[in-house]
């Protein structure tokens, strides 16, 4: 058994894995988030009472740049206290297991490489489009982090007047429409025009972004999480038509863009982390 956590601005989510499944699950908000000291202790209490399973290791997933080899968590997004964390040292010192820490949406993408929607591809770029826009790249069934774990941050790429992130992630609707995301879906849901102009707008922004991923990585699937990709409905057929004028049509025709179906892909992801080790061993 793997001890997977998600770390997040919002709430923090532990589950244990047993051959490919999260068997239990515990989801708490995060708060204190400008003291290092409380939110330590607040993922401590979430962890502990999982430790009651036969647990070999535990695999964390963070929104932030990560030294993956000494488990180092820098300018955690969204928690502002977490600058400079030696989590891994932290948590083994405590729970005497191997810890493994790697970017929150590289747990994503490997956890649909390993279970989910991408099990049967060998290159694969997994984006979550929510507060922000990340990705993770699989290539050749390895994760691939760069040099730094800052590999695959299209969305800081500049576009427009801003950056790709500014117009495929939450600021879209609020920002540029006044609007948030959820508020967007459920009127479109609705067959409200004006929701639905937004979304294909939406679309025509997301649609840039992939073409940057298919020339930068030429990945055989996409996979799509995080809250906003909850309206792919809505967008998608303007992010294929968007894609119109990529350079090598051949490409579109086999490329897989699919949304994530597994609430708890993430929690595998990072409970994989573990896995992965136990091979190079």
């Amino acid at each position: 058994m793997i001890l997977g956590v998600d770390i997040g601005g919002t709430n923090l989510r532990a589950g244990i894995e047993l051959e490919g499944e999260i068997i239990d699950k515990r989801i708490v908000p995060l708060r204190q988030k400008d003291s290092l000291e409380a939110t330590l202790k607040q993922l401590m209490a979430l962890i502990s009472p999982m430790l009651a399973y036969p647990v070999s290791g535990i695999g964390v997933g963070v929104p932030s740049v990560v030294d993956t080899e000494r488990g180092i968590v820098y300018n955690a997004v969204n928690i502002p206290s977490w600058e400079r964390v030696e989590l891994k040292t932290i948590l083994e010192k405590e729970y005497k297991v191997p810890v493994f820490v790697n970017n929150d949406v590289n747990c994503f993408t490997l956890g649909e490489h390993r279970f989910g929607l991408a099990r049967n591809y060998n290159s694969v770029v997994g984006i979550s489009i929510g507060t922000g826009l990340g990705s993770g790249i699989i290539i050749n069934n390895q994760l691939y982090s760069g040099s730094n774990c800052g590999a695959g941050e299209i969305g800081l790429l500049p576009y427009l007047d801003h950056n790709l992130e500014f117009y495929t992630c939450s600021s879209f609707f609020e920002s540029v429409h006044g609007i948030s995301a959820l508020k967007a879906e459920e009127l479109a849901e609705k067959g409200d025009p004006r929701s639905l102009r937004v979304w294909a707008e939406f679309g025509l922004h997301l649609g840039f972004a992939i073409k940057a991923i298919l020339y930068t990585y030429d990945p055989e699937i996409i996979i799509m999480g995080g809250s906003i990709s909850k309206g792919y409905p809505f967008f998608y057929q303007a992010l294929r038509k968007s894609m119109d004028d990529f350079a090598f049509p051949e490409t579109l025709k086999r490329l897989k863009i699919l949304p994530s179906q597994d609430e708890n892909i993430a929690l595998l992801g990072a409970a994989a982390l573990a896995e992965l080790q136990k091979c190079k061993v």
